[in-house]
């Protein structure tokens, strides 16, 4: 019987994205905290249990060491939603089987990846179950699994789920493992669990396979937060959920109070917390209960931070697919609650609509007179292509829609289109991927076409010229450009001009939009010191004006320079780095 006081534990994070739960980095998901978490209830010390990522192991070799020499060594990772990723790169099946290769000691794998595995990490595939020649893989919770084998001696384990008992325990004895994460503590953001499980089978998707909603009670959710928060992390999102507003209910219906004592709760515990986001959203649920459904959001707006988006899993505005694969939303419904979600949570802090200071405002807000942050909350639009059903016509109804929702004024913060992966289990996995294949060029022009006629001019009207972003991290250089990041849900892409010090965070002012991403300048700008590529970034400053700005330094004011609402973007700091 071996020992739990005696193992060495290495755990791999290989990244997770599912429809209800992220963790690609700067995001940590629950999977790598959760079972270190089980490791320590089970007797494992606490400084005997190693966290690495895939990208750790990919940049340092000698990392491989902790996976070789570890008495057991925990994978999870899965891909069932996969898309495209700045922060990390998830492990490739290839990857995967040399983990399991690598270590001498007792493997075991868990996470989505126990719903199948493709030949790569992307849409119009399909998908087969392969344990990738581990010793064990948990076909439930993995956490469970970690539990169960150390009790066992790693002689095994029957699949089974955690309990709300346990994962409370394991939620806060794993919360140590962030320190070990390359992003700690500055930019990390923790993905939370409050619920798992959906009452609706639409026929892709994996999430049902946990079963209908099992919620978390709000104080073990506020207790994990705290125990995160004590180990250094401010940023966290509510994303590991089917539906934020059926939270604390029977599943469908919205429960205001138990979202009251969620958000209520996490701010008391960590008062500094500097981004709270959610991602998923049911649509259907704001427009069969919007009272109830306007008060929920009401509350999520009062508490989480700007640039908070919902997904809205509309998945198509074709009826003819929304029959074929049991989807619960239609184009119509889900258009009203865009309208809902807009209208009590799309203000600006500061600006019309705000609580605090304006109690008859109206919201969305944009345009020239709005305040100058992103909006509290907004819709974001998930389409998924390959369904069954899906003809040459279901291209045009999900374009229709987008257009719909812009011409009447609302906003969306993004639109997600990707193609299916056909998992076993679901119901698409009898149609598999030949439609997705099938109208693979016709994808590519639909998507093109959305980019140009509806996500760059939203992008304006969700973040127009001035607009100020605080904290965005510095990623990578292109192109003579800097590329960052705020941390929240679907943060913005935001190129700088010039390569500054990667890892730093500046706020940034927004100058123009690409389809998916924005460019800016450092905020404020200090007409003294800037560059002419800074300058020239400006809207209504070109390269003959800018080469005026920098020959006649220093200035004492922004006034003294003749363009128009320059002040949105720039100061002048007393003369400091004239030339």
């Amino acid at each position: 019987m071996t020992n739990p006081e005696t193992l060495d534990v290495t755990i791999v994070d290989g990244y997770v994205d599912e429809p209800a739960h992220f963790g690609v980095p700067p995001y940590i998901s629950t999977y790598p905290r959760y079972a270190a978490g089980a490791l320590v209830d089970a007797g494992v010390p606490r400084e005997q249990i190693t966290y690495h990522t895939i990208d750790e192991l990919r940049d340092n070799n000698a990392v491989w060491r902790d996976v070789e020499d570890a008495d057991l060594m925990v994978y999870v990772g899965g891909m069932t939603v996969p898309g495209k990723y700045v922060g990390g790169t998830p492990a490739e099946p290839d990857e995967v089987r040399e983990l399991a290769w690598t270590a001498d000691g007792t493997s075991i794998m868990g996470g989505p990846v126990r719903f199948g595995v493709g030949e790569a990490n992307e849409g119009a595939s399909e998908t087969a179950r392969d344990d990738l020649d581990f010793d064990f893989l948990a076909m439930a919770d993995v956490e469970a699994a970690v539990y169960d084998l150390v009790e066992s001696g790693l002689e095994g384990f029957n699949d089974r789920y955690r309990d709300i008992e346990e994962e409370t325990r394991w939620a806060r004895a794993g919360a140590f493992v962030v320190e070990q994460h390359p992003n700690h503590p500055d930019y990390l953001i923790c993905e939370m669990e409050t619920s798992r499980g959906c009452p609706y089978r639409c026929s892709f998707c994996t999430e049902p396979m946990y079963g209908n909603p099992d919620f978390r009670p709000p104080e073990s959710v506020v207790d994990e937060v705290d125990a995160l928060s004590d180990r250094g992390v401010k940023h966290f999102r509510l994303g590991r959920q089917a539906d934020i507003l059926a939270y604390g209910g029977d599943g469908e219906a919205p429960n205001p109070d138990a979202l009251r004592r969620l958000y209520g709760g996490i701010r008391e515990v960590a008062p500094g917390l500097e981004t709270l986001h959610l991602d998923n959203m049911n649509p259907i649920t704001v427009v069969k209960w919007p009272e109830k459904a306007r008060e929920g959001i009401r509350i999520i707006a009062e508490h989480n931070t700007p640039g908070d988006t919902a997904a809205f899993g509309l998945e198509s505005a074709d009826p003819n697919v929304m029959s074929d694969n049991n989807l619960n939303v239609t184009a119509d419904q889900c258009f009203e609650a865009v309208k809902i979600v807009n209208e009590v949570a799309g203000w600006r802090p500061g600006g019309d609509g705000d609580p605090r200071t304006d109690a008859e405002g109206s919201a969305p807000n944009f345009g020239d007179d709005a305040a100058r942050r992103l909006p509290k909350l907004l819709p974001g639009i998930n389409l998924v292509h390959g369904l069954k059903g899906e003809t040459r016509e279901t291209f045009e109804h999900n374009k229709r829609f987008l257009r719909r929702v812009y011409d009447s004024g609302l906003m969306l913060r993004r639109v997600n289109i990707r193609q299916v992966m056909a998992f076993e289990g679901t119901d698409m996995a009898d149609t598999g991927a030949e439609i997705a294949k099938d109208h693979k060029q016709l994808f590519k022009q639909y998507k093109q076409e959305v980019r140009e006629t509806i996500d760059n001019p939203m992008l304006q009207r969700v973040a127009p010229p001035g607009t100020v972003l605080p904290d965005v991290h510095l990623e990578y250089h292109q192109d003579g450009k800097t590329f960052g990041r705020q941390l929240g849900t679907y943060p913005l892409l935001v190129g700088i001009p010039g390569e500054r010090e990667l890892g730093s965070v500046v706020d940034i002012a927004v100058t123009d939009h690409g389809y998916r991403s924005v460019t800016g300048v450092p905020y404020p700008l200090d007409l003294n010191s800037a560059s002419m590529n800074e300058l020239t970034a400006i809207p209504g400053i070109g390269r003959s004006t800018a080469g005026d700005v920098v020959v006649n330094r220093p200035y004492e004011s922004v006034g003294e320079i003749d363009v128009t609402s320059i002040e949105r973007f720039a100061t002048a700091k007393s003369g400091e780095g004239a030339d």
